[in-house]
């Protein structure tokens, strides 16, 4: 009697079985980031990230968060946006997002370990980190330091103190709009009076008060404590009303890359993730991280309970009006 042959599929399965055929390859995921955080820390965290996920291929655009939004528009023009991932400081932006329905809500793994700033919450954006705005000082030329924000009125200041364009970075723009509601717009007359300027970006102001072309500026935490690390003769302070502007990250509605999009905002919110951040002079959203030591740095807790209030819809539907206000005082004769 003849032996049946048996078919090429269970010659093909037991293969398989016994390690002589690979099994099919699951298919590599992409993940595109656009961002203004700076590289550095971008570099670490996609190290970090790649690291615990192997199976994902990571790319991150890093640029200010108007080139960023007008980067998108224009995709959205022609079709698609290539983002799968957007984590910029200008909190408007993802309101003025969201109510577009270009945001996909999804709300990460720990939720219930972050210090969450926003009242609204629903998944749509949530904050990875605090970033703080103080006044930064020259110690060469200011010997005492400022208590409030009225002492940038006084003498030490006269014609020497910088606030960045709010038109060019997010975070001024946050800062000018939320000491306006505050303080008044009188609080940026008097200012101007005691010959105050508008600079270009939040990086460039802080340079020239490390030059001593200005003596102090409304100043970002990371970037002054950086240049504090390389020497600077730089100072760091913060009013007891603190200027806190959130850091939020969110996914595009329409990405193909959803999961890895999900992975990405889990581990930047993890306490490892947010271990990266902390270390590099910010504020993370997490109360059991170390904070960098050495630069003046609020806790989580008390920043949050020192802010300023942001209405965030608001500085949404006023910012031409904002900025356009801002100048105008800030360029007065």
């Amino acid at each position: 009697m003849k032996t049946k042959t048996p078919g090429i599929g269970f010659l093909a399965a037991c293969a398989v079985a016994v390690g002589l055929l690979a099994a099919p390859a699951q298919a590599e995921q992409s993940l595109y980031v656009y961002t203004s955080m700076k590289e550095s820390l971008i570099g670490q965290l996609k190290a970090e990230f790649l690291k615990r996920n192997p199976g994902i291929k990571m790319d991150a655009q890093s640029a200010g968060a108007g080139k960023l939004m007008a980067k998108i528009a224009a995709e959205r023009e022609s079709g698609k946006i290539l983002a799968d991932v957007l984590w910029t400081s200008e909190v408007p932006d993802f309101y003025q997002l969201k109510q577009e329905g270009l945001l996909q809500p999804y709300t990460p793994k720990e939720i219930g370990a972050l210090r969450n700033p926003f009242a609204d919450y629903d998944g749509s954006f949530t904050a990875v980190r605090l970033g703080t705005l103080g006044i930064a000082y020259n110690t060469r030329f200011v010997k005492t330091a400022p208590k409030g924000w009225d002492d940038l009125k006084g003498a030490d200041f006269k014609g020497a103190f910088g606030i960045a364009n709010p038109a060019l970075s997010g975070t001024a723009y946050m800062s000018v709009a939320a000491m306006a509601n505050a303080f008044g717009w009188q609080f940026f007359e008097d200012l101007r009076a005691n010959r105050a300027k508008m600079g270009q970006g939040s990086g460039q102001v802080v340079d020239d008060t490390a030059s001593g072309d200005l003596k102090g500026s409304l100043a970002v935490d990371y970037i002054t404590i950086d240049k504090m690390q390389k020497g600077a003769t730089l100072a760091l302070v913060y009013p007891p009303q603190m200027l806190v502007i959130p850091s939020p990250i969110a996914i595009f509605r329409n990405s193909p890359n959803q999961e890895a999009a999900k992975a990405f905002i889990d581990f930047v919110l993890s306490k490892e993730g947010q271990t990266i951040i902390a270390a590099e002079g910010t504020l993370p959203v997490r109360g059991d991280v170390p904070l960098l030591q050495g630069f003046n740095l609020p806790t989580v807790d008390d920043a949050m309970k020192r802010a300023l209030p942001l209405d965030y819809p608001k500085m949404m539907a006023e910012k031409e009006a904002t900025v356009k206000k801002f100048t105008e005082i800030m360029q007065k004769k």
